[in-house]
């Protein structure tokens, strides 16, 4: 049986040079070349041969190769054209493969699920480019699709914004969202030195563990991101400013001001001073409000 060899650099560069790649800064590539890391990802995701995994942005096939060694079965979602010829070849040792070559945020997941796992909850494992790491998590937590764990390589400011708390500078809404959605710990450091070609910032592997339930109750959750998207949007200003000016929001100073008292906050209260269980209250505090 084959086992995973892309992890060592010189298989790397082979695969490379048969195929002629180019990197491709739109895309935001840069490939795991450290087996350490690849072995620390595998045991953070807790993957076993019951497992169904969604990767995303497989790259050449080196986490991929990991993932099916692991899993009983892996669908790796590639936008590039020019890397399907090549995760075709570097996969072709392993039947528990599916290739998908699509953009995943318009890919069905849910249909993936269905199809793939009958339904159950998938783990999903991705080295996610820098520019789109935010709307890829948001969008898997917020169509409800069944995911166990989320557990990618991202920026390291990105990793420690979604794992902070009120009063940090990293804190906004990015924390809020992945905190009510789940629990993050950061589970590796990783140096530049790591990739081939090397970004210029250093990166950290994440595992989020859905919530069976959320941490708090809130009576619309729709509203809730809202009120914390207004909040953040214009960090140096009030919360009751924010909440005023913000174009998502319909409210009066006076609906402002009445939900804000209503959760025993002071009026000149920043965004970043609130738990999610004060932006939950909040959004309760609003709702009453609208109903009276």
């Amino acid at each position: 049986m084959t086992r995973p060899y892309l992890g060592n650099p010189k298989y790397t560069i082979e695969v490379l040079q048969k195929y002629g790649f180019v990197f491709q800064k739109r895309f935001g590539q840069n490939f795991l070349i450290d087996t350490h890391v690849l072995e620390k990802i595998i045991r953070a995701s807790e993957i076993t041969k019951d497992d169904f995994v969604l990767e995303i942005g497989p790259g050449i096939g080196t986490m991929t190769q990991y993932l099916a060694d692991s899993a009983r079965a892996v669908t790796a979602v590639e936008i590039d054209d020019a890397l399907i010829p090549i995760l075709q070849d570097t996969l072709k040792d392993w039947d528990n493969v599916n290739i998908i070559h699509g953009d995943i945020l318009k890919t069905d997941i849910q249909k993936i699920a269905d199809e793939k796992n009958q339904g159950k909850a998938i783990k999903v494992v991705a080295n996610l480019p820098y520019y789109i790491t935010t709307p890829i998590i948001m969008g898997l937590f917020e169509s409800h699709v069944p995911v166990e764990s989320i557990t990618v390589m991202v920026q390291k400011e990105v990793a420690d914004r979604m794992q902070t708390g009120p009063g940090s500078k990293d804190y906004g809404a990015l924390s809020l969202a992945v905190q009510y959605y789940a629990e993050p710990e950061i589970v590796a450091n990783v140096p530049p030195n790591c990739f081939m070609p090397r970004p210029k910032v250093g990166s950290a592997v994440i595992r989020l563990k859905r919530h069976k339930e959320p941490p708090v109750q809130v009576q619309n959750e729709k509203l809730m991101f809202r009120l914390i998207r207004a909040s953040f949007n214009q960090r140096r200003k009030t919360m009751a400013n924010g909440l005023k000016n913000s174009q998502e929001l319909n409210y009066t100073k006076e609906q402002v001001e009445s939900a804000i008292s209503a959760c025993g906050l002071p009026l000149n209260i920043r965004g970043e001073a609130l738990s999610l269980e004060q932006f939950a209250a909040l959004t309760n505090a609003f709702c009453c409000t609208a109903s009276r």
